[in-house]
């Protein structure tokens, strides 16, 4: 039984409400403009705020639920870890017609990473698995554990077992191998949640910045190893193994959290062929 609950309904937000939010609770910035960031992502509205500062308003009651999380814990990530993370600048109330809490952010520059930007692949591997070394050796204590506010990330993929629809048989060995190495979960560390292209920022050809900590908690970090197979290359999959030292069980685990999200949110064949050859390969050597 899954305890997702019923999908959010999310709520809308202009850009003269969010001015209105600004004028009332942040008068010093009240003469920025504001402007819609272009992707700017579904847990969250995202608009510039001038040209250093960026606004994050949930679509929904629970992805609301990650604003005070992420006041109090990104100011003490951000000191342990070796890129630039969100810094919160300000914390809104609801108002103007908006029911939620909303947050002011430090903006960081960058584009969402795509494998075109990427200069050397295996170098921005490397640099993403020691960002999440890092984010693993912060001190758990205290952290916040997989919920609702997180989508139980971090938590176990039993979660999501009913939002599996894809039944051909290989699918099933990926997923059941997954399940199976659950026996064997890792201590409790911080994770990010959804290490995803779009929460990668790259300059200059470079992994410059990783944002959107909403997801992020304490609990087993192998959500954090999908991007092996989402976004990283064959080789560059490799390297971050390697760098991450992660175990056989771990690595299951992590294909099985590319598993879920390639078949619940992106549907993309390339993925599920990346994840197919490797299990295949893994399992035929």
């Amino acid at each position: 039984m899954s305890d997702l609950g019923p999908p959010p309904q999310r709520v809308t937000v202009s850009v003269e409400q969010v001015r209105e939010l600004v004028a009332g609770q942040f008068p010093q910035w009240a003469g920025l403009p504001v402007e819609p960031v272009a992707a700017g992502g579904w847990d969250n509205f995202t608009f510039h705020l001038g040209t250093g500062m960026s606004l994050r308003l949930p679509s929904a009651a629970e992805y609301a639920l990650a604003v005070e999380k992420e006041h109090r814990w990104l100011p003490v990530l951000a000191g342990r870890l070796p890129l630039p993370i969100p810094a919160p600048l300000g914390r809104g109330e609801p108002g103007a017609g908006y029911p939620f809490p909303w947050s002011v952010h430090r903006w960081l520059a960058g584009e969402p990473a795509r494998p075109e930007l990427i200069t050397d692949p295996v170098r921005f591997a490397l640099d993403l698995a020691d960002f999440l070394l890092a984010l693993r050796s912060v001190d758990a204590t205290d952290g916040p554990r997989p919920g609702l506010h997180n989508w139980f990330r971090g938590g176990t993929l039993r979660t999501y077992e009913p939002l599996f629809t894809r039944d051909t048989a290989i699918v099933r060995a990926i997923w059941a191998d997954a399940l199976d190495a659950e026996e064997e979960a890792a201590p409790d560390r911080w994770f990010h949640g959804d290490v995803a292209a779009g929460n990668l920022l790259v300059e200059d050809g470079r992994l410059s910045a990783v944002i959107d900590f909403g997801t992020c908690g304490v609990g087993d970090p192998a959500c954090d190893l999908a991007v092996a197979w989402t976004l990283l290359t064959a080789e560059g999959r490799t390297v971050f193994r390697e760098r991450l030292a992660v175990g056989d069980a771990e690595w299951a685990r992590g294909r099985g959290w590319a598993l879920w999200k390639t078949l619940a949110h992106d549907d993309t064949s390339r993925v599920l062929d990346e994840i197919v050859a490797e299990f295949t390969g893994e399992a035929s050597s």
